[in-house]
C-alpha cells in the first residue's frame, strides 16, 4: 500500500473554478485520489471512486462537516447536510417529507404553467438577459411561494443562497467576504417562527413535526437553511446551464422539439455535462484503501462531482453533450443517503423550462455568458439572448 500521487492544483483558483474540466482530466490521469497540499484534501476524481465514497458514510463521513474550513463546519453542525445516520435519519425525513414525489405531483401544473408563462412573454420580446429573466426569476418564486418566505426575506433570498454555498469553500477572499452575508441567513433561520412563515407553506410543517417531537428540538431554522440554501443556488445554475447549452447545441435542443419525451433525459446530461457542484467535502473516519493508496484516517476529502461525471471510463466521449445519453446515474446531485433533498423540485423546474423551451424556440443566439467564481457552485452570471427563431 502507498500514498496516493500528489499534484500542486489549487482547486479554489480563479481559473479552474471558471473552468474545471481540464484540470479534472489532468488528475485522473495521475489516480482516483490524489492528494493536494494546497488545499490540505485528497480528491477524489474518478466516476467509481466517487460514487463508491458518496455510498459510504461510514468510511467518509459527514458528521464533521462537509465545507473546508472549520467555520463553516460548524455551523452546519446538526443539520441534515451535516450528519450520518442515526442522526441524520430524522433530519433528512423531516427534510424530505415534503420533497416526496407524491407530495410534489400537485405543483407539477402549476410550475409547469409559471415556466411556460415566463419562456412564452421572452420568446415574443425576441431578446433577454436569460440568467435573470428565467433562471433566477424561476427557482426563487417557486422556493419562496413553497417554503411560505413572505416580506423582505424574499429580497434576501439570492444573496443568502449564494453566500451560504460560497463558505463552503476554504478560507479564502471569497468566503471571508461572503460570511457576514451567510451570517445574515443563519442569524435568521436561529430566531425565525412558524408565524414568519406563510399559512399553509412547508415551512410551518417543518415548525409543525418539530412540536410533534418528529425531530430534535431546534432542527426547524436549521432545515429551512437547507431549503433556501441549495433550493435556489443550485437549481439557479442547473437552469442557467440548460439555456446555454441549447443555445450552443441547437440540434440537441431540436431532439427534445422532435421527442419531448426527452426533457428528462436532457436535463440529466446537463447536470452530468456541466454539474452545478464542483467539489463537496467528506472526512475519513479510518484509513482508507482505495486501489492500493490510502486516505489517512481524519483526512479531509475534496469528492470532485463534476470530474467523476467527466470519466471516459465511465462515459463514452464524456465532453460531448448528447441528450440521448440519458446519464441517469451521473453524480451532480450527489448519490447515497446524502444524495440531493430538493432533486424532485429541481427536476420539475428544469423539465418544465426544456418542455417550454423545445415548444417555443428553434434557436436562440446569444453574447458571451459571464462566470464568476465561486467556490462551490459553477454557475453562469449573465447570458444575453440576443435573438430567438421561434418554433
Amino acid at each position: 500500500m502507498t500514498t496516493p500521487p500528489t499534484s500542486d492544483v489549487d482547486l479554489f483558483a480563479d481559473d479552474v473554478l471558471i473552468d474545471p474540466y481540464p484540470t479534472y482530466a489532468a488528475l485522473r490521469e495521475l489516480g482516483p485520489v490524489v492528494h493536494l497540499p494546497a488545499n490540505d484534501v485528497y480528491a477524489l476524481t474518478r466516476y467509481d471512486t466517487v460514487r463508491t465514497a458518496l455510498g459510504d458514510w461510514e468510511s467518509f463521513s459527514s458528521a464533521h462537516g462537509v465545507g473546508f474550513n472549520p467555520m463553516v463546519n460548524e455551523a452546519l453542525a446538526g443539520t441534515s447536510l451535516a450528519s450520518d445516520p442515526p442522526d441524520h435519519t430524522a433530519l433528512r425525513a423531516a427534510l424530505t417529507e415534503n420533497l416526496s414525489p407524491r407530495a410534489l405531483r400537485g405543483l407539477k401544473g402549476q410550475i409547469d404553467a409559471k415556466a411556460d408563462a415566463l419562456v412564452a412573454t421572452l420568446v415574443e420580446s425576441g431578446s433577454f438577459e436569460a440568467i435573470d429573466s428565467i433562471a433566477r426569476a424561476l427557482p426563487l418564486e417557486i422556493v419562496a411561494d413553497l417554503v411560505g418566505f413572505t416580506g423582505e426575506v424574499r429580497g434576501h433570498m439570492l444573496a443568502w443562497g449564494k453566500a451560504a454555498n460560497q463558505v463552503i469553500g476554504p478560507l479564502n477572499q471569497r468566503t471571508a467576504e461572503s460570511f457576514p452575508i451567510a451570517g445574515q441567513l443563519y442569524g435568521w433561520c436561529s430566531t425565525v417562527t412558524k408565524g414568519d412563515l406563510a399559512e399553509g407553506s412547508i415551512g410551518r410543517g417543518i415548525f409543525e413535526a418539530e412540536e410533534r417531537g418528529a425531530i430534535p428540538p431546534g432542527s426547524a431554522g436549521p432545515i429551512i437553511h437547507q431549503y433556501l440554501a441549495a433550493g435556489v443556488e443550485n437549481t439557479v445554475s442547473a437552469i442557467g446551464n440548460i439555456i446555454a447549452l441549447f443555445a450552443a447545441h441547437p440540434e440537441q435542443l431540436a431532439l427534445v422539439r422532435k421527442d419531448p419525451t426527452l426533457a428528462p433525459a436532457a436535463f440529466n446530461e446537463v447536470l452530468r455535462f456541466w454539474s452545478p457542484i464542483n467539489a463537496w467535502g467528506r472526512e475519513t473516519t479510518k484509513d482508507v484503501d482505495i486501489d492500493g493508496v490510502v486516505i489517512p484516517a481524519r483526512a479531509r476529502v475534496a469528492v470532485l462531482l463534476g470530474s467523476g461525471n467527466r470519466d471516459p471510463r465511465h462515459y463514452d466521449n464524456p465532453d460531448e453533450f448528447k441528450v440521448e445519453r440519458n446519464p441517469v446515474d451521473h453524480l451532480a446531485l450527489g448519490y447515497g443517503v446524502h444524495g440531493c433533498a430538493g432533486q424532485g423540485l429541481a427536476r420539475l423546474e428544469a423539465h418544465a423550462v426544456i418542455d417550454s423551451l423545445a415548444r417555443r424556440v428553434e434557436r436562440l443566439v446569444v453574447g458571451p455568458e459571464v462566470r464568476i467564481p465561486h467556490n462551490v457552485t459553477r454557475s453562469i452570471d449573465s447570458l444575453p439572448v440576443l435573438e430567438v427563431v421561434p418554433a
